[in-house]
């Protein structure tokens, strides 16, 4: 993975009501192979299961440092890197039946 930002994301920082939705808004903007650290104070596994519920197996989570008490996750978005074609190109879809037209 690579990483997007060179420094750890201290999420201590940030508000906790807004922590977890600030975090996965991070996450939204990774390409596949890209990769984030978070710090934290406490083992993240609440914003884990909420990262899995909302994206399923789309990220991956090493844990970095595993406390007492300053834990680091590295978090990455899983996948190929880019192959040139953006989502929703047809090279995206899955198989179907031929085309039956005689114009290719």
């Amino acid at each position: 993975m690579q990483l997007l930002l060179p420094d750890p994301i201290d999420v201590r920082e940030i508000p906790a009501r807004i922590r977890h939705v600030t975090i996965l808004s991070i996450l939204d903007q990774l390409k596949p192979g890209e990769a984030v650290r978070i710090v934290n104070g406490h083992d993240p596994l609440p914003l884990r299961l909420q990262m899995e519920a909302v994206h399923g197996a789309a990220f991956s989570w090493t844990y970095v440092e595993q406390g007492p008490d300053i834990w680091q996750i590295e978090i990455g978005r899983v996948g190929a890197a880019s192959s040139g074609s953006a989502p929703g190109d047809a090279d995206d879809l899955p198989p179907g039946p031929s085309c039956t037209c005689g114009s290719h």
